[in-house]
């Protein structure tokens, strides 16, 4: 394996893991060390974040519960939290990227059984809805280029969610340079023909 001496371009929200080999294969996440970071996979490229704090995971949470109890009510598939890692490989790429969001939303039929060993496994697929919570220390230059790289991977809906601004960024696959709409207090989240019939206040993941 060559070191890595790519810039930190392909992955601006993350900062590159000094002395990591190049390329890294989405399974060698499992042997990260249990500390404080937070590790992904750009294009064979490790690289990591700091730990959420109280905050984010608390918005996160509240995401989490709104959102996994109406897709649980409705039968409409799996809400995963900020350690489901998903590889977003995609067939015949060279290099592996294996990202974790911090909420996650998988229709229906596109995993295997829970009661299957498939299921330990990391999810080979891109998840129909992805969410992350913006830390302090990121812009929206770097979350940007996060929610592109989603859509570019399969993700039909994106939302960034900005806890100082208590607003929130929802990307689609139409629109690969801008959001498409960016939300306040006074508005909610619309899960449209993603997680049909889901609605939540922004409000409600502040409060």
């Amino acid at each position: 394996m060559q070191p890595d001496t790519s810039s930190e371009a392909l992955a601006p929200w993350a900062s590159r893991v000094p002395g990591a080999p190049y390329p890294m294969r989405a399974d060698d996440l499992l042997s990260m060390p249990d500390d404080a970071w937070q590790y992904e996979i750009v294009e064979g490229r490790l690289v990591r974040m700091p730990g959420s704090g109280i905050k984010a995971s608390w918005i996160a949470t509240n995401l989490i519960v709104a959102l996994g109890s109406f897709v649980k009510r409705h039968v409409l598939g799996i809400v995963t939290g900020a350690d489901g890692t998903y590889d977003l490989t995609r067939p015949g790429d060279a290099t592996d990227t294996a990202l974790i969001p911090d909420v996650a939303f998988v229709k229906a039929g596109r995993l295997p059984a829970m009661n299957t060993p498939e299921a330990a496994k990391y999810a080979k697929l891109a998840p129909d809805l992805a969410a992350e919570v913006v830390s302090p220390s990121q812009s929206h230059r770097e979350m940007n280029a996060k929610a592109q790289l989603y859509l570019e991977r399969g993700v039909r809906l994106v939302w960034v969610i900005w806890p100082d601004a208590q607003a929130v960024d929802v990307w689609r696959p139409a629109s690969l340079v801008a959001p498409v709409a960016t939300l306040g207090l006074n508005d909610a989240l619309d899960g449209l023909d993603v997680v049909p019939g889901f609605a939540m206040p922004i409000a409600d993941l502040f409060n």
